[in-house]
């Protein structure tokens, strides 16, 4: 086994496998996703397929999704860890970091509650014997403080930067093993609109389309 270039460790078959899995299941092929719709863009109107796929992943490093924020969650978890061993609560660390920085990355989504890839990602955890670690213990029991007092969530960033820290990755060791995650789904996103007309993909928002069709219709599944 070789050692990983960029922690200069030796990983476990286990955990290579969960990390691999981290990159399998975040990038997949839908052009409404923000990295592949620039890809997209970026092909119909005839751009290298170099040039797109950079262009998709700057785009992946937002503030608020992707690249960035899971570089902040491994940080928090890492520090969460060393707090709740020190005797902190739950509680404690929840109120402090929002007081701090008016946000825990990782918790809260702006186009739905639940994360579906949450669920998948935990039980290939469970799978592989990686779901006890203790930054990921304290991601759940966070999860369950802020669904009673705040009404949100956790998203699939502090699922991905609590296994990451599980895996003792350091929060820029992490960023820069998973930046390429989304970069999966764009190679078919950019295809798909360089087969097509140039210049004809242009993604609108749904209430902007003028429907002259028929009315709204109830399926009946019996």
């Amino acid at each position: 086994m070789q050692q990983s270039p960029i922690t200069g460790r030796i990983f476990a078959p286990n955990e290579l496998a969960l990390l691999d899995y981290l990159w399998s299941s975040t990038g997949y092929p839908d052009a409404s996703i923000w990295p592949n719709n620039t890809a997209a863009l970026a092909g119909s109107v005839r751009s290298t397929a170099s040039l797109s796929m950079a262009a998709g992943l700057i785009t992946s490093e937002a503030t608020l999704f992707g690249g960035r924020p899971l570089k902040r969650s491994v940080d928090f978890f890492l520090r969460a860890k060393q707090q709740v061993a020190q005797g902190k609560t739950i509680a404690m660390l929840v109120e402090e970091e929002i007081a701090a920085n008016g946000i825990i990355f990782g918790y809260g989504r702006p186009l739905a509650n639940i994360d579906e890839r949450i669920q998948k990602k935990k039980k290939k955890a469970q799978e592989l014997g990686l779901a006890e670690g203790e930054c990921l213990k304290i991601a759940l029991a966070i999860n369950d403080y802020l669904v009673e007092h705040k009404k949100i969530a956790f998203n699939i960033v502090a699922i991905d930067g609590a296994l990451g820290a599980d895996l003792n990755f350091t929060p820029e060791q992490f960023h820069l093993y998973m930046n390429l995650c989304f970069y999966g789904g764009q190679p078919s996103c950019y295809l798909d609109a360089l087969a097509r007309p140039e210049g004809s993909f242009f993604p609108i928002r749904c209430d902007s389309v003028v429907y002259n069709g028929r009315e709204k219709r109830v399926w009946d599944n019996n």
